[in-house]
């Protein structure tokens, strides 16, 4: 080899370093730069005891380097090093813009969104930030020539380093015990944004829960349902429930918000219930738990998948049940009813880049109603408000609020903007559902139709720095929680059953009430008796005829 070969070669040698050290660098590097919002968070908790904050934060640094140091071995090094960095910039750009917690109900709504859902999410800015954070990082870790110990020599040495990371956590832990305990019981999110580990660990619970879940079999449910009160003026009774995605209480007008987004139904007599909860913050949850015989409190996801819903208990009762679907799906609640995926119709009305307006559902349900013989149950699952691409969502006629957002980059807007943009989405949700309600009118000769709407979940706007929704239930925001729902029922339908709607609108404006009520007041109002059918559940029971009420057998 000549000299100048000898020198090239030189210039181009890969910097060497040990695999403890560069499991070290990469420790610092994701504690410093991808967990901006899991510091911010500790250090306002701790913010009373400076002393509790540093051992804190020693604790967490000794325990992330002992972890890192669990794979620091030849052929692995590089690889755990460059998942766990791009892990933790992935996640820390969802932390730090929208404020999301990556938890295993986040992971889930991941895994079902739809391309174009997730499309919406990958901006310009989104990929820079993975770029500048995740792949050059990632670049550098594959340049370097790590230096690996003999492998006896090496096992003690990371033995030693991991026994002492150890034991750094334990001592801080136990030396500030009561005051960390104190602190996770009032901010029981403490650690949910501690980038790799929570991200990863909420993979893996979700991948194990779905390789248990994979072969469950739903228990029948109510299959004793029959109908006990058939309409007496000829016509069959047909409820259509209007299923939303990500309305917020907050932002109708029909509960006193400032701006004028339910217009149309105002002018349609419904009954209102401002004070309703929902059952989760995320569409995967929330859906398939509402539609479900558990509350709230009682429901997880591997029960709704062993248990047959409502929609089931319906067909039992040989009430026609059908499903149009504009959003995600319906995360296995229509198992064994007709369904239909709407958006891959692409119809050029509606749809536009594997998205469809709401529109699409209303277009759909004269057809719908061309085949009724019998009582009918139609299902219409909203794309709603679902952001973060907001202006997409309502046609131009639509714009009422402006300036509105024109962008799924929240941070080219103002808040004005995306409230605006926000609302315009909610003021067509209330052109949609004014829309089905007057298809039920026009058919008022022939069918006794009531429709009932609620969202799945609400949404935040930029309150408290959080957007989106899915934040775990126990700390999300009432924004997140607080959805709409309301009633319209054609008189005649109200006469024959017994419905005093007056009755209705006071006990909707004074209770509170929640997606617990869906499962058992449908079954009132269709008057289906079954076991499984709760009275107290039932908002419609108190406000009925005593001939008219469904008795829970």
């Amino acid at each position: 080899m000549n000299d100048q070969t000898k020198a090239s070669g030189r210039h181009f040698v890969r910097p060497a370093i040990g695999s403890v050290t560069l499991c070290l660098i990469a420790t610092l590097y994701v504690l410093l730069v991808t967990n901006r919002m899991f510091w911010t968070k500790a250090y306002g908790y701790f913010l009373a005891e400076p002393a509790a904050f540093t051992a804190f934060v020693i604790g967490i640094s000794a325990a992330m380097m002992g972890i890192f140091t669990l794979f620091s071995a030849k052929y692995l090094t590089k690889p755990a090093l460059i998942f766990f960095v791009l892990v933790a910039s992935v996640s820390s750009w969802f932390n730090d813009q929208f404020g999301v917690i990556i938890d295993k109900e986040m992971i889930r709504n991941a895994a079902v969104s739809t391309g174009a859902e997730s499309g919406h999410l990958i901006t310009t800015r989104f990929i820079t930030y993975v770029l500048l954070t995740g792949i050059v990082p990632s670049l550098i870790i594959c340049w370097v020539r790590i230096v690996h110990r003999p492998i006896l020599k090496k096992l003690a040495w990371n033995t030693a380093v991991i026994l002492a990371c150890s034991a750094v956590f334990v001592v801080a832990g136990t030396t500030f015990y009561k005051t960390y305990a104190g602190v996770g019981r009032a901010h029981r999110d403490l650690m949910d944004t501690l980038n790799p580990v929570i991200p990863i660990a909420s993979a893996v619970r979700y991948t194990i829960d779905s390789q248990r879940d994979a072969n469950v079999v739903a228990s029948p449910l109510g299959t004793d349902a029959h109908k006990v009160g058939v309409v007496d003026n000829g016509k069959p009774r047909v409820t259509i429930i209007v299923a939303g995605e990500t309305a917020r209480a907050q932002d109708f007008s029909l509960g006193g918000y400032g701006k004028m987004t339910n217009p149309e139904l105002a002018k349609r007599n419904v009954v209102y219930f401002p004070n309703t909860s929902s059952c989760g913050t995320a569409t995967a949850t929330s859906i398939p738990c509402l539609f479900s015989v558990y509350t709230r409190g009682e429901y997880t996801h591997r029960k709704g998948l062993e248990t047959e819903n409502l929609l089931d208990v319906l067909t039992h009762a040989k009430v026609d049940v059908t499903w149009l679907d504009n959003d995600t799906g319906s995360y296995d609640v229509t198992d064994r009813v007709p369904y239909t995926y709407l958006p891959p119709s692409a119809d050029p009305r509606f749809c536009k880049d594997g998205e469809c307006r709401d529109e699409i559902l209303v277009d759909k349900v004269d057809g719908w109603l061309d085949k009724v013989k019998g009582d009918s149950v139609l299902v219409l699952h909203q794309l709603g408000s679902h952001g973060p691409a907001y202006y997409q969502r309502y046609p131009e006629e639509f714009r009422r609020f402006r300036p509105d957002c024109r962008s799924n980059d929240f941070s080219s807007c103002s808040q004005e903007e995306i409230t605006n943009a926000y609302d315009n989405t909610i003021l067509y949700t209330d052109h949609v559902v004014s829309m089905v309600i007057d298809k039920l009118k026009q058919r008022s000769g022939s069918i006794s139709g009531a429709v009932l709407y609620f969202s799945d979940h609400g949404e935040s706007l930029g309150e408290n720095g959080i957007y989106l929704h899915g934040t775990p239930y126990i700390i999300a925001p009432a924004q997140q929680t607080q959805v709409p729902m309301l009633f319209w029922m054609a008189d005649d339908l109200a006469k024959v059953g017994g419905f005093d709607m007056a009755c209705l609108s006071k006990q909707a404006a004074q209770g509170t009430h929640s997606h617990d009520n869906i499962f058992h007041s449908v079954l009132g109002m269709m008057d289906v008796s079954t076991k499984v059918y709760d009275p107290k559940l039932d908002v419609f029971a108190a406000c009925r005829a005593p001939s008219n009420k469904l008795a829970q057998n």
